[in-house]
């Protein structure tokens, strides 16, 4: 009973920022860890953030210190802000929730998330 949809994927210059958004229905998103996932066109679907309920954060080691994962529980909506952004980062972004028992915890395992985004395309120039 949730739905997940990003918003704020484009063309953006090496170098610059992009805040990707996700907003989820229903009633009890503080109950839901979040996560951002990319794909690179002709590669794998790959982690690049979650966040607990209450807050806690974690990152992939490719974009620690550019890319922070936030969200407002009174808004039920998740983002991405994405600075000194590169090439490699061009991919379809997508955001995922997993129903949590404990608002403390984040998974970056793909297969623990049970509802996704359709995806937002943010393309890097060179």
């Amino acid at each position: 009973q949730v739905q997940l949809v990003e918003s704020g994927g484009g063309l953006v210059q090496t170098g610059g920022s992009l805040r990707l958004s996700c907003a989820a229905s229903g009633r009890t998103f503080s109950s839901y860890a979040m996560g951002w996932f990319r794909q690179a066109q002709g590669k794998d679907r790959e982690f690049v953030a979650t966040i607990s309920g209450s807050g806690n954060t974690y990152y992939a080691s490719s974009v620690k210190g550019r890319f922070a994962i936030s969200r407002d529980n009174a808004k039920n909506t998740v983002y991405l802000q994405m600075n000194s952004l590169k090439f490699e980062d061009t991919a379809v972004y997508y955001c995922a929730a997993s129903w949590m028992r404990s608002s403390r915890t984040y998974t970056s395992r793909a297969g623990d998330y049970n509802y996704w985004g359709q995806g937002t395309q943010v393309t890097v120039s060179s």
